[in-house]
């Protein structure tokens, strides 16, 4: 794999992450437990999108072939997708839906944080605007781990139950790959070791505040998003997203 390569697999792997975990939390609109829950999802929602975009759009300048962002987000297939497996589960409880966004929040605030200082500038504008947006992210899905995991019986069990669902695929923020390898040596990426190390730190530091089991670190993981191998739901989630763009292609607001 090219160095050009490497670095348009990696754009898409950010802003798919996105663009589909922004999906899922439109999803539940009007279904929230609460109407603040509802404001806050669909806040985190819209940075979501809008950092997406801005990976979009470079990834569509270094791919070429007049691609832009719109024709990248509705106009590819599923095993074109390269986001992370974690993001397109769905909702289910919503001890759940705050475990998911918990565990992606960890990966993403350090990813962006590391991103920030990369030698290519216009991937450090980006991760430097979106990191403040992920910062609040995850401070606020860390509160709800510890808020239910620490609260009711009840509570603790949903909890424990989510991050017990969730665990098996929280491997492949932390496990590199020839692409995740390539962006480091090129002084762009994270370093793949010290990522995994400080995302198991951060995530088992909030999971004891929670009272809660973490899984093992060498356990059985769920992986292949990031080579565009996913699980049923993301087709699911295409055929809602990409519904109108795919049934008026190239349609024009007159």
């Amino acid at each position: 794999m090219t160095e050009h390569e490497a670095l348009q697999d990696f754009l898409l792997r950010m802003a798919d992450s996105d663009m589909i975990l922004a999906q899922r939390l439109c999803e539940l609109t009007g279904k929230a437990p609460a109407l603040e829950e509802e404001m806050a999802l669909m806040n985190v929602a819209l940075d979501l999108v809008g950092q997406a975009r801005n990976w979009y759009e470079y990834a569509a300048e270094v791919k070429g072939n007049g691609l832009d962002a719109d024709l990248l987000a509705f106009r590819r297939d599923a095993h074109e997708y390269r986001n992370h497996l974690i993001v397109e589960q769905p909702n289910e409880d919503y001890a759940v839906t705050m475990g998911r966004q918990f565990f992606f929040d960890v990966w993403h605030y350090l990813t962006l944080k590391s991103l920030a200082k990369a030698k290519d500038e216009r991937i450090a504008g980006i991760a430097a605007k979106s990191l403040k947006e992920a910062t609040y992210h995850l401070r606020r899905s860390s509160e709800w781990v510890v808020r239910m995991g620490d609260g009711t019986e009840e509570s603790h069990r949903r909890m424990q139950d989510a991050v017990d669902i969730l665990w098996r695929f929280t491997g492949e923020l932390t496990l590199p790959d020839e692409v995740d390898r390539i962006m480091f040596d090129m002084g762009i990426g994270p370093d793949p070791d010290q990522l995994k190390a400080d995302w198991h730190e951060m995530v088992k530091n909030v999971l004891t505040e929670a009272t809660l089991e973490p899984g093992e670190e060498d356990a059985w993981m769920y992986l292949g998003g990031k080579r565009g191998e996913h699980t049923e739901h993301l087709g699911f989630i295409l055929a809602e997203m990409q519904f109108l763009q795919r049934a008026y292609p190239d349609a024009k607001v007159w």
